[in-house]
């Protein structure tokens, strides 16, 4: 299974993308992980943009502020699942500045909020990457979740 993350908005600034390529690596070791960057337009046309990037067996889980909110271990359980089950993708999606496109939210297979606050896009992917690469050490039982 190979972790995709599509994003929309800028390229990540420098110091971001450092960490954000950190977790990613540590991600790397248990299942692949690529990121798409999508440049910010008008709604319709990211979400135009995000299902070309979509495969009809993947699973999709879309980062929204109206989504169900999950622990860590819940989410190590999720992911758990989602390795075992066969996914050839698991994709999340991070949208704009706007929101996301009704028709990304239809597609959804999971609709996740990580916090009821409002982060900016960029701060999002890092804290997207970081939550994967715990949740993975809850299932490989290390020491980085304790």
């Amino acid at each position: 299974m190979t972790i995709v993350i599509i994003t929309i908005g800028k390229k990540t600034e420098p110091d971001l993308a450092s960490l954000i390529d950190d977790y990613s690596d540590r991600i790397s070791r248990y299942t692949k992980v690529s990121w798409h960057l999508i440049p910010s337009q008008d709604k319709a046309s990211e979400g135009v943009a995000i299902l070309k990037k979509i495969d009809k067996e993947d699973f999709v889980v879309v980062l929204d502020g109206i989504g169900k909110e999950i622990t860590t271990p819940e989410l190590s359980v999720f992911l758990n699942k989602r390795m075992v089950s066969g996914d050839k993708n698991l994709v999340f999606v991070i949208g704009g500045a706007y929101g996301l496109d009704v028709s990304v939210i239809e597609r959804a297979d999971l609709v996740w909020s990580l916090s009821r606050l409002t982060f900016p896009h960029q701060i999002v992917r890092l804290i997207l990457s970081e939550t994967i690469y715990r949740a993975i050490s809850i299932i490989k039982n290390e020491k980085y979740h304790h």
